[in-house]
């Protein structure tokens, strides 16, 4: 049962943030639900997965409902309130504006905003990860799960909103010499990004790894010409799952020592401080 003495603590900030959530799930809910399925009638560019890959909003979404409820407890108040404080309810907002502008075709406002809300999940998910280090299965699951999720996906979707706003249209332009090479160096970072959470400390981040080659999977399925775009795909899905494998062998061990969660050390933390 949630604290009687905390219950009360921090209670506008706690219905700010279940406020803010629903804006959040009501802007993605609508893109499926809307008059038209922004994930078949959207803009084709090189780089566009298959639209399961964003499947994995559904995920993100049922857990940040447990992070909202598990505010409402110790635990949960300890890190959701006093540590990430108001930075969730300027991401919902933002991902919101986001996703609405994304929906709508303005696809470089769309791009500008996936930078902000880029920047607002890297603010939250350094806090967690350096200053919070899961003291329950809790806190594992509502707290440190979602936002590795999250933190994964939206270096996806930056990736993706770039392309679309300033990338060539798939349906109606062929690929040149220069956009393979710009494909290829996208696919190469979203690579390297798996890379870089597998070894962002002893254990690796396993959720946002998943999240990475979860994409490049999707962009390999719904990538069939050109043949090199197609092939290079598959070679950078293949590798990224080495680094899944290697993130999922850290957790195991450290699941074996009694240990939990993931934490960052100074080299690796983000170049943006909180």
């Amino acid at each position: 049962m949630p604290s009687q003495n905390s219950w009360t603590d921090g209670l506008l900030l706690k219905i700010i943030n279940v406020v803010v959530y629903f804006l959040f799930l009501g802007s993605n809910v609508y893109t499926v639900a809307g008059p038209s399925d922004i994930y078949y009638t959207g803009k084709d560019t090189y780089v566009t997965p298959a639209p399961w890959a964003f499947l994995i909003w559904s995920l993100i979404h049922l857990l940040l409902l447990g992070t909202i409820i598990y505010q409402f407890f110790d635990g949960g108040k300890q890190v959701i309130i006093d540590g990430i404080s108001w930075r969730f309810a300027l991401l919902a907002v933002l991902n919101a504006i986001y996703v609405n502008l994304w929906a709508r075709h303005y696809y470089i406002a769309a791009f500008i905003f996936a930078l902000f809300v880029s920047s607002a999940v890297t603010h939250i998910y350094y806090v967690v990860k350096k200053y919070h280090e899961p003291q329950s299965a809790a806190d594992e699951i509502f707290i440190h799960l979602p936002f590795s999720l999250y933190h994964g996906w939206t270096t996806v979707l930056v990736i993706l909103t770039a392309f679309e706003a300033f990338g060539n249209n798939a349906a109606t332009q062929h690929a040149g010499v220069w956009t393979k090479v710009f494909v290829f160096l996208a696919l190469f970072f979203l690579e390297a990004t798996a890379a870089t959470y597998a070894f962002s400390s002893t254990e690796g981040d396993l959720p946002a790894s998943i999240a990475i080659a979860w994409s490049l999977w999707a962009i390999f399925a719904h990538q069939r010409h050109p043949a090199f775009i197609h092939w290079s795909a598959l070679a950078f899905a293949i590798l990224s799952l080495v680094w899944v494998v290697k993130a999922a062998i850290g957790v195991g061990l450290k699941l074996r020592r009694g240990g939990r969660g993931i934490s960052l050390d100074e080299e690796r933390a983000p170049l943006i401080n909180p």
